[in-house]
């Protein structure tokens, strides 16, 4: 499997020569005929998983779409409200499974502090795309610390975090149709950077570490990764373990 950088039009040039420089991919100004891409337009920085079906791409944007539903009515999730516990203080959250952010924006917008760490170059990318043109009309990301690299290794160098969530990538399954073909391209992107999905490995890493609480993000039905579980949070598709 390979990726290319796509410049189009000379749009944005040296922004895509840094990426391109940055992840060792070829840029191309000839539009791929196979395979995948990353380029970039006026909504943002995008990842095509397959040229051939150029409408099927990964690109993140806070402020509209299912993100931008989520985080107007953030109060109402209860869920991930609960999983902090009742609390007026500022917790100081450590998201070693960033991803799109999904969960963390949500932490962010409820008045915590958020260090993301991400190990996919090209996830880190498109999130930190994201930010930059929402910084304006969302200004608490101004409390997110966005990083690359190992979450064990990055957490160890941390001080005073109160809790380390984490969300292992979902088995596709029927129920989870919708997020399948995202959840697809993040496996690609994985394999094309040759990072091994060892989420129930990082959790137990994470367990091993000083920690005050953990947050483990599983599927309702999912198994157990570890039994000594203090107490958990159930939605109708989503539970949450958590260990103190």
């Amino acid at each position: 499997m390979t990726c290319v950088v796509y410049l189009e039009d000379s749009y944005k040039e040296e922004e895509l020569k840094l990426i391109a420089q940055d992840l060792n991919f070829e840029l191309v100004q000839e539009y791929p005929q196979e395979g995948s891409f990353i380029s970039i337009n006026e909504a943002g920085l995008y990842f095509i998983d397959n040229a051939k079906i150029p409408l099927d791409n990964l690109h993140i944007d806070f402020l509209s779409g299912s993100m931008g539903w989520r985080i107007k009515r953030s109060e109402h999730e209860t869920l991930l409200k609960k999983t902090l516990g009742k609390t007026k203080d500022t917790l100081t959250i450590f998201d070693g499974t960033a991803g799109f952010l999904s969960d963390a924006i949500i932490f962010l917008s409820l008045g915590h502090k958020v260090i993301a760490c991400e190990q996919s170059k090209i996830l880190y990318l498109l999130v930190k795309d994201a930010c930059n043109r929402a910084i304006e009309e969302l200004p608490f990301l101004s409390n997110l610390t966005l990083l690359h690299g190992n979450s064990l290794e990055v957490y160890k160098e941390q001080m005073d975090i109160d809790v380390i969530y984490l969300d292992p990538l979902y088995p596709i399954t029927k129920k989870h149709i919708l997020r399948a073909g995202n959840i697809s391209a993040i496996k690609n992107i994985l394999e094309l950077e040759n990072i091994m999905d060892m989420a129930d490995t990082l959790f137990i890493e994470f367990k091993e570490l000083n920690y005050k609480k953990i947050i483990l993000k599983r599927p309702i039905k999912g198994e157990k990764i570890c039994s000594n579980i203090n107490y958990q949070i159930k939605g109708k598709s989503t539970r949450f373990d958590i260990y103190i």
